[in-house]
């Protein structure tokens, strides 16, 4: 793509983020997600292979029904209310009608269906993108409206995207499919407690991109689409093949690492709310994630690929493997645990 091009896309992608993050006016926050939607379909597109074109499609499809239903739901509002500030989301109708839309943009389970298939459409570096930026202008609107927000939809929506990223994962081979039903499953766990503790939300989604960036990161300096292709760590760079388990374990909630402070907290704050079941479930729905980042870690850590010396395999040249510019991120994703008490 011309470099051009390029630089006024992505200055369009972060321009609509940044004024749907910034607005109080419902048709301004609008403007901005259509323009987020906007920019990064020409990103996705850029490829020029079916794929790639089928995810795009997915994408737009899904991302302009979510956004209509934004808008519908804000006009419902204002006819009802007389007012399009976001803060004054007073409509039931409109309020659970604005839950769903935001729903299916995040991708929360039950309308979670496009995410894994966008991503496995999409190169690493997109992918990236679309599971960290693109989630930044709806989780900012459903921050905006916590107070409007019915707790028992999240909650609903929260504990079956915490199962279904669970349980989605499990089956995988595809890197990017399972990057996915990681995000459904972290998703999960931010919708459950926005309205009880919107600041815990915050920490929880700061703390996702972190471990989430590291880890695209990695995967982008191994060139690794596949679990198979995580064999081949350790011959393509010891010092990835280290970092990789831990950031896999940090991901799926381990302690002593980072990912063990939002399920902490969380949890803490569930039961302090008496929604004990909920807590139950969710921490439970945490080991099926962490049971198929178990076995990326011994796939990564403890398997070595099959290297026959009659063919010429992509780690038998010398590789690009310098990790310091991530190596801050990987730092902070794994030991930021014992500023905990901060938070509480």
């Amino acid at each position: 793509m011309n470099p051009i091009m390029l630089s006024i896309i992505l200055s369009s992608l972060a321009l609509g983020t940044i004024i749907t993050m910034s607005s109080y006016h419902w048709l301004l926050a609008w403007i901005g997600l259509e323009l987020n939607t906007l920019a990064i379909v020409p990103i996705i597109a850029k490829q020029h292979h079916p794929r790639a074109t089928e995810a795009t499609t997915k994408y737009f499809l899904t991302q302009a029904a979510a956004s209509a239903t934004v808008l519908f739901s804000s006009t419902i509002n204002a006819w009802s209310t007389g007012t399009w500030d976001i803060t004054q989301l007073t409509n039931q109708p409109a309020c659970i009608m604005l839950t769903m839309a935001l729903s299916m943009k995040l991708g929360l389970a039950p309308l979670h269906f496009w995410l894994p298939e966008v991503l496995q459409g999409t190169p690493l570096k997109t992918a990236l993108i679309i599971v960290t930026w693109q989630k930044l202008a709806p989780l900012a609107l459903l921050y905006l409206t916590q107070n409007s927000l019915h707790t028992t939809i999240l909650l609903t929506m929260g504990l079956l995207s915490t199962l279904v990223g669970g349980w989605g994962g499990l089956n995988q081979t595809q890197m990017r499919k399972i990057m996915a039903f990681s995000s459904i499953a972290h998703l999960g766990w931010m919708a459950a407690i926005l309205t009880l503790a919107p600041n815990i939300m915050l920490l929880n989604l700061a703390l996702y991109i972190l471990m989430t960036a590291s880890t695209f990161l990695l995967l982008t300096l191994i060139s690794a689409k596949t679990i198979q292709d995580m064999t081949t760590t350790w011959t393509v760079s010891p010092t990835v093949s280290a970092f990789m388990p831990m950031l896999l374990m940090s991901l799926g909630g381990l302690p002593p690492l980072t990912g063990f402070m939002p399920k902490w907290l969380i949890l803490q704050e569930l039961t302090a709310h008496n929604f004990c079941t909920a807590a139950t479930m969710m921490a439970l729905s945490a080991l099926l994630s962490l049971f198929f980042y178990l076995r990326l870690s011994y796939v990564s850590t403890l398997t070595l690929a099959q290297s026959s010396t009659q063919n010429s395999h992509k780690w038998r040249f010398q590789p690009n493997t310098k990790t310091t510019p991530t190596t801050t991120m990987i730092i902070l994703s794994t030991l930021l645990l014992p500023i905990t008490p901060m938070f509480i």
